[in-house]
């Protein structure tokens, strides 16, 4: 599967959820934790902070908690929340992956083709690499974090370089997560914007989804020529 079908896939399924979340009996429980969420303050951002984490060294899959983010806050600070708790998430795996699970890790890593060129490739351009590998998804997100924690990149731009590559897909799981809030407020009456904001948001959700496939396909396009050896 290209990278451009996997983000869209990806895209699929979490718009799926969020509107399952919504409608399906469980929809009662995940609103109101959604809610303690949003009125917690900054122990609920504390504790999803944390829950992200432990998944990331766990190899749980985060997409579903960005989804969660844009439900609970919004897109503005929905967006602020989940960018800085991935990154954390995947800070804490990658120190994993240099630490105590180094060995382990290694085993794994000596495997596969993909991780061999990044290695080679990475000492020279350490940040841009970082930011073109989590543009396109050439390997997942939780493997990726491991992995990197390998290689010869500082953990500076590690970080950095994260941040700024994951940040248009954590947008657009936001976005979806927001509207999927939206979908809730309807169903219980409380819905605020009427229908031509509801519609501005879907189109800026479109928007959203088509720059951030384009920029996946740029992305993958310079990645495969970082990473190709160099012509004779």
């Amino acid at each position: 599967m290209t990278g451009t079908a996997r983000v869209g896939a990806v895209v699929a399924v979490a718009s799926a959820s969020s509107v399952a979340a919504v409608f399906v009996p469980a929809a009662p429980w995940t609103a109101g934790l959604f809610e303690w969420l949003a009125h917690a303050g900054p122990f609920g951002v504390a504790i999803y902070a944390a829950v992200f984490a432990v998944a990331a060294v766990c190899l749980v899959p985060g997409s579903i908690l960005t989804v969660g983010a844009g439900v609970a806050y919004g897109l503005a600070w929905g967006t602020l929340i989940a960018s800085t708790a991935s990154v954390v998430a995947a800070t804490a795996a990658f120190v994993v992956a240099r630490t105590i699970a180094r060995r382990r890790v290694a085993t794994w890593a000596a495997t596969d083709p993909r991780f061999t060129a990044l290695d080679a490739a990475i000492g020279e351009h350490g940040l841009k690499l970082v930011i073109l590998v989590r543009l396109s998804p050439l390997i997942p997100f939780n493997v990726l974090n491991y992995a990197l924690g390998l290689t010869r990149v500082r953990l500076r731009d590690y970080a950095l370089g994260s941040f700024l590559g994951m940040l248009p897909v954590t947008v657009l799981y936001v976005y979806i997560g927001s509207l999927a809030g939206q979908l809730a407020a309807l169903a219980r009456g409380t819905a605020q914007g009427g229908p031509l904001g509801h519609a501005v948001s879907a189109l800026g959700l479109a928007a959203t989804i088509a720059a951030t496939l384009y920029v996946t396909r740029l992305a993958r396009r310079a990645l495969d020529a970082a990473l190709s050896p160099p012509s004779i």
